[in-house]
């Protein structure tokens, strides 16, 4: 078994298709840019070119704008404005690169990358949730595009605007929301591509004093891929503005699946959320996305006085998969709570990157991170970061992450961090990686259990404290179902998908 090993770094040669010389990367790439004057005229400003630019991610870039419709708003204008900026000096991640050295974006970057220019719905859409809940409300995203078809919004409270913001009737819904695109960059490379190539920016408005009865179920599909052995890689580039103004109370659940078989994909998504003073969200988050698919995600929170956010994820797909979460805590008396687990039970990589950061008296926070490592060469990250600053006195913050390993040369990375300028807290973390313990397999031997059984249920058990999280029953018993067909494949699939 191998704990917090040593990768060695893996250099990936460049594709024989790069045959233009990186000033000319640079020029097409701001000859195609939509809005010319603002690049223009900071231009004159930038170092040399050589030292900027990264000719694999200006491809990439040149390419997701070429397939964008020629007109947008202008907050979506404005957004991909500054992500192309930031583009023209970001490199695409090496593993000498900290929050990437033990994460291989290899498979990415030997693929051909295709962005994907419309939506083609399923053919079927019967089975297009394994965790629909009929009864509830729900936006259906394909490759990155709302279908309204297959979405069922009717019967959202006055107040609550959910839809894109193409389609915003309200100059003043608008332009309060236009107020939470970001003016200075949040995000890495992967959050950059997004505001370049997301097609238009879904929008979830909940007004002062208003409570969303029942969870909002986003559904992404990524239905375009291609096959393993093609090396072509369809990209798509959700992105979502969450927007709770004073006193409000949402949840959401989000849900990205695959259209069908194991495709090969790439879904790089991005969900902002701003909770005003005394709002509350509640988050749900499962990802079961193909295993030849490549799924990296950015969930941004913003925090006001006395609000509450509460992350609960399961992740068991994808090839790749990375989700970064970082909350900012903006006001006082703020309430967050992250709970994780991460399957890897195939050939995969999961990782999660957090960083929760205190700026203001009587934060309180829980962090929660639990992972199952059940294959060979299986591999689990973990980087989470809990940053308490001098203001934030008498602060309550603390993180578990605690990893399960299956077989040998399995691999587990944790990398807690916990910094803390403030002289009046109560902080803690901890982290535990092991198989399972023989104690606690005798202990249920000697009650007339087989060994192999015992295990199952230990196993299962484990990612039970943070499934148990999840806001509903119904949703609590489908993942279970989904977690245990994962582990044990003998488990019939009606019985996995809650049929």
């Amino acid at each position: 078994m191998a704990v917090s090993a040593f990768t060695p770094i893996i250099r990936a040669s460049p594709s024989p298709s790069f045959t233009l010389s990186t000033s000319q990367y640079q020029s097409n790439f701001i000859r195609t840019r939509k809005v010319k004057p603002g690049v223009l005229t900071q231009r004159r400003y930038l170092p040399p070119i050589a030292a900027l630019s990264d000719p694999f991610v200006l491809e990439i870039a040149e390419s997701l704008e070429d397939s964008l419709p020629s007109s947008s708003s202008s907050g979506l204008q404005k957004l991909r404005d500054f992500a192309s900026e930031s583009l023209l000096s970001t490199p695409w991640p090496s593993r000498k690169d900290e929050p990437f050295r033990f994460t291989d974006t290899s498979f990415i970057k030997q693929s051909e990358i295709i962005p994907v220019s419309s939506p083609t719905p399923p053919e079927s859409s019967n089975h297009i949730s394994a965790f629909e809940d009929t009864q509830s409300l729900n936006l259906t995203i394909i490759d990155g595009y709302i279908i309204d078809s297959l979405s069922q919004l009717s019967g959202l409270p006055d107040g609550v605007f959910v839809g894109s913001l193409s389609s915003l009737s309200s100059n003043e819904i608008t332009n309060r929301v236009l107020e939470f695109l970001p003016s200075s960059e949040p995000g890495d490379l992967f959050w950059s591509l997004n505001g370049v190539g997301s097609p238009d920016l879904v929008v979830v408005y909940v007004q002062e004093g208003c409570k969303v009865e029942g969870p909002l179920h986003l559904r992404y599909i990524s239905n375009e891929g291609s096959d393993k052995e093609s090396k072509k890689l369809p990209v798509s580039n959700p992105r979502v503005l969450v927007v709770v103004e004073k006193g409000g109370e949402i949840g959401i659940l989000e849900e990205y699946i695959g259209g069908d078989g194991d495709l090969s994909y790439w879904t790089n998504s991005v969900m902002e959320i701003a909770i005003g003073e005394e709002a509350k969200v509640s988050h749900s988050y499962i990802q079961t996305q193909s295993l030849n698919s490549a799924h990296i995600k950015w969930t941004s929170i913003r925090q006001e006085k006395s609000s509450t956010y509460e992350l609960v994820e399961v992740s068991t797909g994808g090839k790749l998969s990375r989700h970064n979460v970082h909350v900012q805590q903006v006001g006082s008396d703020t309430i967050t709570g992250l709970s994780t687990f991460h399957l890897s039970g195939n050939d995969q990589t999961q990782d999660l990157h957090s960083k929760i950061v205190l700026d203001h008296p009587r934060g309180f926070s829980r962090q929660l991170h639990k992972c199952i490592v059940a294959h060979s060469l299986g591999q689990v990250v973990f980087d989470g970061n809990i940053k308490v600053n001098r203001y934030a006195q008498q602060t309550d913050a603390g993180q578990l992450t605690r990893s399960l390993i299956l077989e040998p040369r399995a691999t587990v990375n944790v990398k807690p961090n916990l910094q803390i300028i403030a002289d009046d807290v109560k902080c803690s973390h901890g982290a535990s990686i092991c198989d399972l313990e023989e104690d606690q397999l005798f202990y249920l031997q000697a009650r007339g259990i087989d060994r192999q059984t015992a295990r199952k249920s230990l196993i299962v058990s484990f990612g039970a404290e943070v499934i148990d999280r999840f806001p509903t029953a119904d949703l609590r018993k489908k993942v279970e179902l989904h977690v245990k067909k994962l582990l044990d494949p003998v488990v019939p699939s009606k019985v996995a998908s809650g049929v």
